[in-house]
């Protein structure tokens, strides 16, 4: 009897030949062969299969897309119904056709990195009573796939069988709140009249604004605006709606990202009126920690702190060498109650915006500044975990209780380190033996267990903006990262896993933070950019963090260190919220909650909600109604979250920008951070500063993009650019309102003889270049 793998292979090898019958497989033919192999199929085993070669994969490109298209795979790469989309998602009506059927998406889909999003077939029944649904809507949705089987009633059995075509059939909750268009720009002077400027750096253009329609407007002044056609020219105009104010005016250019994205920076007058009836914490039905000299250790600046730590030896004879851990967070559940004016809105919130001149809290500052924030020598209500652990750092023990606790000290990071490091100062000295060095004994074993876990262990500094009393850009700074930072990381992710057990344990409900694994298509780019460089990754299939770890090991040191770090980054998924566990790959682990930042993460506050219900901690608990709507809760805040980052990855942007508008035409040294067909982008080596180099500028040849190696070459000098070069680049064009920043490159290209064959064997494609341009005209040609 032949072994079970040889079997496989000899399946495999018949089913390729059966399929194999012609270069021009059919959409049906594509699809059956998805569907009757395991495992992920890709558009190479695709061509394998039905021996598809050269210029006749230009035709399976065509058909994926269609496919894609028609939302029958999840993209041309990974050509398996995508799992992604929750069971309860936010999606966005994008038409309607001529039976009326609404067709959607989801909200966020990035097209970039998924691919075409997938069609989705919204289901109105009969039982909808919600407010009318049309195209633009955004609708909170249960979501199914469609080959799952239909509905039980006949309605839904006859919305399957329409469904045909469609990756998912919806179901509506209810039609959410349709959110203003937010257009902003800047209105300017041109000729004897006025236009405004989008401050969109994807969609720069500018519309004509007539003399009525400026609203008192100035020229200069940031404005929200809508979009006119005359109805006899059906030329675009705009109409000014409401002024903001002059983009470059003091603690100004947050604001921008603020209106732009539509964040909640003001409170309403039922949350201030609830602020006003807030409960007393008192020691009732809580522990006393009072004597326990929890500290907080926090960046200098910090105005919040909503975490305190304390570590010792554990007395128990029975646990020799081993320790004890308590961590200690604010009790916000004890002030936001399910279902009140203050609960809405940090749901609606989701999290705290942080920008480098102001932040956009979660919570109003009376709480987040004041009640929850463990002040030192102040009594403060806390949901605290003590934690035991043996003398290898394994946790045998753990317990949650409701406490109350007077923090012994308020430090900072640096204060802390520099009381380890041998110079304390008059505040550390007397924290240092009974405190500090005792939680930096515990930090060391448990230091030494995490890197036996070996989590994904990236080397990607960040930097701070330093800005003046005019709210500018002073400085840019990266702040060293102290062992003081990694110690308390590591205690909050003890707790968090602690809270996260603890909850499974009781089998109670809770939102995880979960990570998933990369996909396959992802690492077979990370193979492929690894074997271009020459990195020998051997046999490694990435399936654990400590893999990659070995591989970023390889390249320190060496010219390929910090891309390297960047292409590993790029490979991960992306974190989310979910009331289902499916891990966290990048920090490898099994179960893993946000339990330690209630002030400014509403996932925290949910969290704290399900501990005080499963232990009886009193009032306060997880609500029989949240309970039911957790999936649609971990999609708002999932979403809220990717509104923050990307709202405060905006703002640097354009504080950079307007840093260095007065310096058009230097020269900059800068990296090569994104390779697409259009052009390189680049980040600045001392401010950190990302622009554009166009295609067009690049004159000396015509440039094939060669996507998974991350590079462009050129086909008749072979001179390439890829991720990680260090390059010289000039500085032609800055546009502050839109933090955009244009470059033309200085420096020549590298050769590289292995890129170079790449893109001759994989002639056919598409030259990355502006269409009519000519070599030998752009900067170099000009030189």
């Amino acid at each position: 009897m032949s072994p079970p793998r040889q079997k496989d292979t000899m399946k495999l090898k018949e089913k390729r030949a059966d399929v194999a019958r012609s270069k021009t497989p059919t959409k049906d033919d594509i699809l059956k062969f998805i569907r009757s192999s395991t495992g992920n199929i890709g558009r190479r085993e695709i061509a394998r299969a039905f021996d598809i070669k050269g210029s006749d994969r230009i035709d399976l490109k065509r058909i994926l897309k269609e496919l894609a298209a028609d939302g029958l795979i999840a993209d041309t790469r990974r050509l398996v119904k995508k799992e992604a989309l929750a069971n309860v998602a936010v999606i966005v009506v994008k038409t309607q056709d001529r039976e009326g059927d609404l067709i959607c998406a989801p909200l966020n889909w990035n097209e970039d990195e998924d691919g075409a999003p997938p069609r989705i077939l919204l289901n109105v029944t009969r039982r909808y009573e919600g407010a009318a649904i049309g195209v633009g809507d955004h609708v909170l949705a249960r979501i199914r796939q469609t080959g799952a089987g239909a509905d039980a009633d006949d309605e839904g059995a006859e919305a399957a069988e329409d469904a045909s075509g469609f990756a998912y059939l919806a179901s509506p909750i209810k039609r959410l709140p349709r959110e203003r268009a937010r257009q902003l720009g800047i209105l300017r002077k041109s000729g004897s009249g006025f236009v405004v400027e989008s401050i969109d750096k994807k969609d720069l253009k500018e519309w004509p604004v007539a003399d009525g329609e400026m609203d008192g407007a100035e020229e200069g002044e940031l404005v929200r605006f809508e979009t006119l056609r005359d109805s006899r020219t059906n030329r675009p105009s705009a109409r000014v709606t409401e002024r903001i104010g002059h983009p470059k005016a003091e603690k100004a250019v947050s604001l921008i990202a603020i209106h732009n994205h539509g964040l909640r920076d003001v409170f309403g007058e039922d949350v201030l009126v609830e602020l006003e009836r807030l409960p007393e914490a008192t020691m009732s039905h809580r522990e006393d920690l009072t004597r326990v000299p929890l500290i907080t250790i926090d960046p200098f600046d910090a105005k919040d702190h909503d975490d305190a730590v304390w570590a010792a030896p554990d007395t128990d004879p029975a646990n020799e060498g081993g320790s004890v851990v308590i961590v200690a967070i604010a009790d916000v559940s004890f002030y936001i109650r399910p279902g009140s004016a203050l609960d809405e809105e940090a749901l609606l919130r989701g999290n705290s915006v942080y920008f480098p001149d102001r932040v956009v809290p979660m919570l109003p500052e009376k709480l987040s500044n004041g009640l929850c924030s463990l002040r030192e020598n102040e009594l403060r209500p806390c949901l605290a975990v003590r934690i035991t652990f043996d003398r290898d750092g394994k946790k045998i023990a753990q317990r949650f209780s409701r406490a109350m606790m007077r923090s012994a000290a308020k430090l900072s990071y640096q204060e802390a380190q520099a009381a380890i490091d041998g110079s304390p100062n008059a505040r550390t000295k007397p924290l240092l033996e009974p405190i500090l060095k005792p939680l930096w004994a515990v930090y060391e074993v448990l230091k030494e267990a995490r890197n036996r876990r070996a989590p994904l262990d990236l080397d990607l500094p960040e930097r701070k903006i330093v800005l003046d009393e005019r709210g500018l850009v002073l400085k840019v700074i990266i702040p060293e990262r102290l062992e003081a930072h990694r110690l308390i990381e590591e205690f909050m992710i003890q707790a968090n896993v602690a809270a996260a057990e603890a909850l499974e344990a009781r089998k109670s409900p809770l939102i995880y933070r979960v990570h998933d694994a990369p996909s396959s298509e992802k690492l077979v780019a990370l193979s492929e950019f690894l074997a271009s460089i020459g990195v020998n990754a051997g046999k490694t299939s990435f399936n654990r963090p400590g893999q990659f770890n070995r591989v970023l090991t390889k390249a320190i040191g060496t010219e390929h260190e910090e891309i390297l770090n960047e292409v590993v980054l790029r490979s991960q998924a992306q974190a989310e919220y979910r009331p289902g566990n499916i891990g966290h790959f990048g920090l490898n682990l099994r179960r893993y909650a946000h339990f330690t930042s209630p002030i400014r993460r509403y996932a925290d506050l949910v969290v704290h909600r399900a501990l005080v219900s499963a232990f009886g901690l009193g009032e306060g608990g997880l609500s029989d109604a949240e309970k039911t709507k957790l999936d649609a809760i971990a999609e708002n805040i999932s979403q809220s979250e990717r509104k923050a980052m990307s709202a405060e990855r905006e703002t640097v942007d354009r504080l950079i920008a307007m840093h260095l508008a007065e310096r058009v035409g230097e020269t900059f040294k800068a990296r090569v951070s994104g390779v697409t067909r259009f052009g390189l982008f680049v980040k600045l080596l001392d401010t950190g500063a990302d622009g554009f180099v166009p295609m067009a500028t690049l004159g000396r040849d015509f440039y094939k993009h060669l996507e998974n190696l991350h590079a462009i070459v050129g086909e008749r000098t072979g001179e390439s650019f890829r991720l990680g070069d260090r390059v010289d680049v000039k500085l032609v064009e800055a546009n502050p309102a839109a933090g955009a920043l244009r470059f033309d490159m200085v420096s020549d290209g590298k050769f590289s003889a292995a890129l170079a064959k790449v893109g001759r064997k994989r002639g056919g494609g598409k030259p990355a270049r502006a269409e009519g341009r000519k070599p030998g005209k752009g900067a170099k040609g000009r030189r």
